[in-house]
């Protein structure tokens, strides 16, 4: 590993996770998108499944170093909810421009989640030692189990106890719509397992300090295959499900990522191939800032530079895609469409880094 404190391939898996929350989020068209990089329906696992758990992971990875000399007191634990806050608020304007009604506005989401999932985690890596971490990371994905388990149908759409909380806390009108009843898949009781992503991040960059590169990869392989055995072996008890973020899910996310890691670490470490990883390492330098404002672009281009015609409503992003159409399949087309988002946006990227602009929540 480079002995600069910071890990570069983690910096490298950072910036590939934007890339593909941009790729996953901004298809041409939802009806037309190759499966895989659609979420499960419902149990089950796709390629966009990884997507959510990576940020979450490098959300984690980033806090072993931005915390590593922070202490439990007053003044980390205002700093703490001061950054969970202004992300959760992000969350909610992202929502409100996507939907401008308040009283449909949705409350939870992405930013929603991250926000709450950094609090959490960020209060126990205070709070415990190492040790002690992955005593709550078994806790959690317990607790959580057990929670679920005050359902007659567990891990069944309409009747589980994560859609249950959150229409008693947040009413039907404030939550998820799109599995055709209100069930929120960024939900408050899913927040718990969802924590697991974060401290798993951070005690796997914790613990890759001061290891040589092959012994890293070595680690890291292994890992992954323990949990990705636990996940299909759980699977038949708990069922891999993103929208509920059952424990094996978080087994067989984690799993993937961890060999994901050892891959980047072994070609940025041991094959020094940091021309090819660069341009993913830059993407991951205003993280938060370059997807909030890819979903603002996202809205801007489909629903407010709009217009009525003849056959009804046409947009900018209409325009682009019914053109790319024309040339490609429909499902094709609207790859290509996500993919200029994923460059457009590396190019802003790029452009913020060469003028060392940091731009953070």
């Amino acid at each position: 590993m480079q002995n600069t404190g910071r890990f570069y391939a983690l910096d490298v898996l950072r910036g590939l996770a934007i890339a593909l929350m941009i790729l996953v989020n901004t298809p041409g068209s939802w009806s037309h998108v190759y499966s895989p990089l659609l979420h499960a329906s419902w149990d089950g696992f796709t390629f966009a499944d990884i997507v959510f758990p990576g940020f979450l992971f490098v959300v984690g990875a980033a806090m072993a170093f931005s915390m590593k000399d922070s202490r439990l007191n007053s003044a980390a634990v205002m700093k703490i909810g001061k950054r969970a806050l202004l992300m959760f608020g992000c969350g909610l304007l992202l929502n409100f421009l996507s939907h401008p009604d308040l009283a449909t506005l949705r409350i939870p989401g992405v930013l929603q989640r991250i926000a709450l999932c950094f609090a959490l985690a960020a209060l126990l890596v205070l709070t415990l030692s190492k040790r002690g971490l992955w005593a709550a990371m078994l806790l959690l994905l317990g607790g959580y189990f057990a929670l679920l388990q005050l359902s007659p149908a567990p891990f069944s759409l309409e009747q589980n106890i994560v859609r249950t909380l959150d229409l008693a806390v947040f009413g039907t009108a404030h939550v998820y719509q799109g599995f055709g009843l209100p069930f929120d898949p960024e939900g408050l009781l899913s927040t718990l397992p969802a924590t697991v992503n974060v401290l798993l991040g951070y005690l796997v960059a914790t613990g890759l300090k001061g290891k040589a590169p092959a012994q890293a990869v070595r680690d890291l392989a292994a890992f992954g295959a323990v949990l990705v055995l636990l996940a299909l072996v759980g699977h038949w008890v708990w069922p891999v499900n993103k929208a509920l973020w059952s424990g094996t899910y978080v087994a067989l996310s984690s799993g993937l990522l961890l060999w994901l890691l050892a891959a980047l670490v072994y070609l940025v470490d041991i094959r020094k191939a940091t021309k090819l990883t660069e341009p993913l390492r830059i993407y991951g330098t205003n993280p938060l800032f370059i997807y909030m404002l890819s979903w603002m672009f996202s809205v801007a281009t489909a629903r407010w530079l709009s217009w009525s015609t003849a056959d009804g409503t046409q947009s900018v992003a209409g325009l682009l895609y019914t053109a790319l159409s024309s040339l490609l399949s429909l499902q094709a087309a609207s790859l290509v469409f996500a993919l200029l988002h994923v460059v457009l946006f590396w190019a802003l990227s790029l452009w913020l880094y060469r003028r060392q602009i940091f731009i953070k929540l």
